[in-house]
């Protein structure tokens, strides 16, 4: 089956209700993107809990998917109306060619080496490096492929901490890559959480693909014991609001490492761990810090 697309722009008002009156005109699926991508007004930003005030592209670029068959024009006209917009004229409408999408989608991922001992494999492609520590992986819904920069951070740190024997938590686990690496690094054990019921199976299911035991859960508190060795690569505010709770989960002397913090949120997440943690930014990727500490 071939598809349609349609691209207009928008300001940042109405954008998101656009958005949601395309999805309701017909749409199969609506992406938004920043309209100065690539330039130098391009906005990154990063949507997290305790961010002053919502943030928005001031205008941005939305692409809408329909079947070949649809009026396009004729449902644009209509999702402009539902959201109150005046009338917006389309950047682009062009066809979209089927194709073999699972196929398209394992193109993008490949082999990543994160150090001469480390590396992270998809399920479909074969080991690089029979002689190094691979850990493969399952790319789905769940945050972790070790593409980002904020992954390689933590994988670079416990490749450089775990020294075999230890006991590790990976809160916010995602896909479960960072303890699986642990354990295939030397951990003794691992325990993996996250509240997301969908970064729970897949992390499951990538470690019985790597043939570890990976203790699985939704919440901290059903973690058994503090450990030698936690990581958390969340964002910076669900990171200063967890630090108690990390601090607890981190046995006294025990190696704690921090991810997903930009460059300019990195002081207020170590002032939040300064109480229990000598700590420090230790390592930098693309404008993402790396702060890692000892527990008192």
């Amino acid at each position: 089956m071939a598809w349609l697309s349609i691209t207009i722009e928008s300001d940042a008002r109405g954008a998101h209700a656009l958005s949601e009156a395309l999805l309701e005109a017909g749409a199969i699926a609506v992406d938004l993107s920043d309209a100065a991508a690539g330039s130098p007004s391009e906005q990154p930003l990063y949507a997290e809990p305790r961010s002053s005030g919502a943030r928005a592209w001031p205008r941005a670029r939305i692409t809408a998917l329909f079947p070949q068959q649809a009026d396009v024009r004729e449902a644009l006209a209509r999702a402009q109306a539902w959201a109150g917009l005046d009338a917006i004229e389309p950047l682009a409408i062009e066809p979209v060619a089927e194709q073999d999408w699972v196929r398209a989608t394992q193109q993008q991922f490949a082999p990543v080496c994160i150090s001469e001992r480390l590396w992270i494999v998809p399920s479909w492609h074969a080991v690089p490096d029979a002689g190094a520590v691979n850990v493969v992986l399952d790319p789905g819904l769940a945050f972790g492929t070790g593409t980002h920069a904020t992954t390689q951070l933590v994988l670079r740190w416990l490749e450089r901490t775990v020294q075999g024997g230890e006991a590790v938590i990976d809160y916010g686990c995602g896909s479960g890559i960072l303890a699986i690496a642990a354990l295939k690094l030397g951990a003794a054990s691992a325990g993996a959480v996250d509240v997301d019921r969908q970064a729970r199976i897949a992390a499951r299911r990538n470690a019985v693909q790597n043939q570890v035991r990976l203790r699985v859960s939704a919440g901290g508190a059903r973690l058994s014991a503090p450990a030698e060795i936690v990581v958390a690569n969340i964002l910076a505010g669900p990171l200063v609001v967890l630090a108690p709770l990390l601090a607890r989960l981190t046995r006294p002397q025990g190696s704690l490492a921090l991810s997903g913090i930009l460059a300019d949120q990195a002081q207020e997440v170590l002032a939040a761990y300064r109480r229990w943690f000598t700590i420090a930014e230790t390592d930098r990727q693309e404008g993402w810090v790396l702060l890692s500490g000892i527990r008192s």
